[in-house]
């Protein structure tokens, strides 16, 4: 983010990160700001699917998917820590583990998973580890957190291609964690759809420039 930058680049053990809290500190929205669907999904309606990516600053990630077509829902969030119910400021320490996430439910006869992941991939820069551009913190990591064993065989055999591309290139290694989801919390209100509430705020768009490989 353009403010309260994190620059811890190490994660915290499960010993030393903050004791989070049973509840959310905090009120959801109910709707989404764009495409009007329900925010808080987490029973999916049948037929749809669910992936979680963290690519950078979560205002510029959701808005690149809730403009993606296929996409029905999308939210900002924080995935991959050890604090439960984390607020803002708390991921921003670097005391909870967490990376800023968008949860983004999907319908896979519109847009397929593997579109979803080409995007991810060429939207952000996967080799620069705890950070995306100027924002530095363990809060800007890459990931991808999967929801089936299908999804996550296709995230790995995409990040493969990739790396090739890269390669190529002469650019670095990715760093992209790829995982089974882990417990997702939906960040505050001011969050959610920001840039559709503040259309000209900050986007941290870090790319490589290297495309997707045609056929990959």
């Amino acid at each position: 983010m353009l403010f309260n930058r994190a620059k811890t680049t190490s994660l915290p053990s499960l010993e030393e990160a903050l004791p989070g809290r049973a509840a959310y500190p905090f009120r959801l929205p109910e709707r989404h700001a764009v495409l009007d669907a329900p925010l808080v999904t987490d029973d999916v309606p049948e037929g749809l699917e669910v992936v979680i990516f963290g690519l950078g600053c979560f205002w510029g990630a959701e808005e690149i998917y809730w403009q993606t077509p296929g996409v029905w829902s999308t939210s900002v969030g924080y995935a991959g820590g050890h604090s439960p119910h984390p607020t803002y400021e708390e991921v921003c320490s670097g005391r909870t583990g967490h990376t800023e996430a968008v949860r983004v439910v999907y319908d896979p006869t519109v847009v397929s998973y593997a579109d979803l992941v080409r995007r991810f991939f060429e939207v952000h820069d996967p080799t620069q580890g705890m950070r995306q551009g100027n924002d530095v913190g363990t809060q800007y990591r890459s990931a991808i957190y999967v929801t089936t064993p299908e999804q996550e065989q296709v995230a790995r055999d995409l990040a493969a291609a990739y790396q090739s591309a890269l390669t190529a290139a002469g650019q670095g290694e990715i760093t992209t964690e790829i995982a089974p989801a882990p417990a997702y919390y939906y960040a505050e209100e001011q969050h959610q759809q920001y840039l559709h509430k503040v259309p000209y705020g900050y986007r941290c768009h870090a790319n490589t420039g290297v495309p997707f490989p045609e056929g990959a």
